[in-house]
């Protein structure tokens, strides 16, 4: 499984591409297919980040549990 580092490195790296196609002005549905490909890749890492990291973040800091899904969930929703 890819760490957290991996995956940003290859969103930054599909994002890179993306701006390429656009300046060099490429077919539009060719650039719409990789901003929606690099779209699902950081909809994917944000779920593996929630996955993993929701117990801790609902136990940290000084502010009811309730509070810190309140919080979560709006993050996740907007």
């Amino acid at each position: 499984m890819k760490t957290y580092k991996q995956l940003i490195n290859n969103i930054v790296g599909q994002l890179n591409g993306v701006n390429r196609m656009m300046e060099n002005e490429d077919e539009c549905f060719k650039v719409l297919t990789q901003l929606k490909a690099a779209k699902s890749a950081l909809n994917s890492l944000s779920n593996k980040f929630l996955q993993e990291k929701f117990l801790k973040c609902l136990e940290k800091g000084n502010e009811s549990k309730e509070a810190v899904c309140k919080k979560f969930f709006t993050e996740i929703l907007n």
